[in-house]
């Protein structure tokens, strides 16, 4: 089955709701890499329970509609599918504990062509479900390796799909303002899998193996995750209300255990980084940029 162009762009998701507690906050929080100075106090308000705040990259995990795009109707070889980009705009600062309703439209479809894939642009905005305020907006890019050429079809939507969005952008040039090393520990992707992704990649070594890594590898949004915390760290002086979007592109895979080395470039409000996997010396996440006041 292949992408028809106007079915996928007009696809209806239900609303997904999710009632979280300081529990849930304090589970992504490890998973991303606080607490790994049980000292910190600054770490210590986003895990314990005293005034606590919520990590603000969390509404990555909140009220997702899950791998739909693997159900028969989407037209999308799954099996070729990679998480290529996501970006984060954060609108009011997270609730530590709540109800949020997620709502999920596809605003993009771009033909690459037949040897190249097809790029899939989703958007996911993230309401309190008492206030109706808007808190967050996220959007992904999907990489479907398996499904160039769609547009070639007769009707099926335009020569090319839709424009392709804005590349982001390079890192600087010449030496960062921060670099800042976030271990990771060898059981995060265990702990972060119970927050939101449980495909068997990223515990079983038998999986693993399978799909040619040498171990399991951690989730791409726990980097991400890890990646916003040194961002919150080193920027934002730990205040989650200074960061107000956070976008990257996935570059290679990270196991979990590795050191992630994050290297910041500031101009004004806007942090630019990318992230290398040490001691590989591997760049992991690439074109970050973040926005924070």
């Amino acid at each position: 089955m292949a992408i028809d162009y106007q079915k996928l762009k007009n696809r209806v998701f239900p609303d997904v709701e999710q009632t979280y507690g300081w529990k849930d906050s304090a589970l992504y929080a490890l998973g991303i890499g606080f607490g790994h100075d049980p000292l910190d106090t600054r770490q210590l308000r986003f895990v314990y329970e005293e005034n606590m705040l919520a990590v603000p990259t969390m509404p990555v995990v909140l009220a997702t509609p899950g791998f739909w795009v693997k159900e028969p109707d989407s037209g999308v070889d799954w099996v070729k599918v990679l998480h290529g980009e996501q970006s984060l705009t954060v609108h009011k600062p997270l609730p530590v504990a709540g109800t949020v309703v997620g709502t999920l439209k596809v605003t993009g479809i771009v033909d690459k062509g037949r040897d190249k894939g097809a790029i899939l642009v989703q958007e996911r905005r993230l309401h309190d479900k008492a206030s109706g305020d808007l808190l967050a907006t996220l959007e992904g890019l999907t990489f479907c390796r398996g499904d160039g050429g769609f547009s070639e079809r007769e009707g099926n939507g335009p020569r090319g799909g839709d424009p392709s969005p804005a590349a982001k952008p390079a890192v600087p040039e010449g030496p960062p303002d921060h670099v800042r090393d976030m271990p990771t520990m060898p059981q995060a992707a265990l702990i972060y899998r119970l927050c939101a992704d449980l495909n068997p990649l990223h515990a079983d070594p038998a999986v693993a193996t399978a799909a040619g890594f040498k171990a399991p590898i951690l989730h791409g949004l726990a980097s991400y995750g890890a990646a916003g915390h040194a961002v919150l760290a080193a920027c934002c002086d730990y205040d989650p209300s200074r960061l107000k979007s956070f976008g990257l592109r996935f570059s290679s895979p990270v196991y979990p255990g590795e050191t992630l080395r994050v290297e910041m470039w500031v101009r004004g409000q806007d942090v630019h980084f990318r992230v290398k996997a040490m001691p590989r010396d591997v760049v992991v996440l690439n074109n970050g940029l973040a926005k924070v006041i």
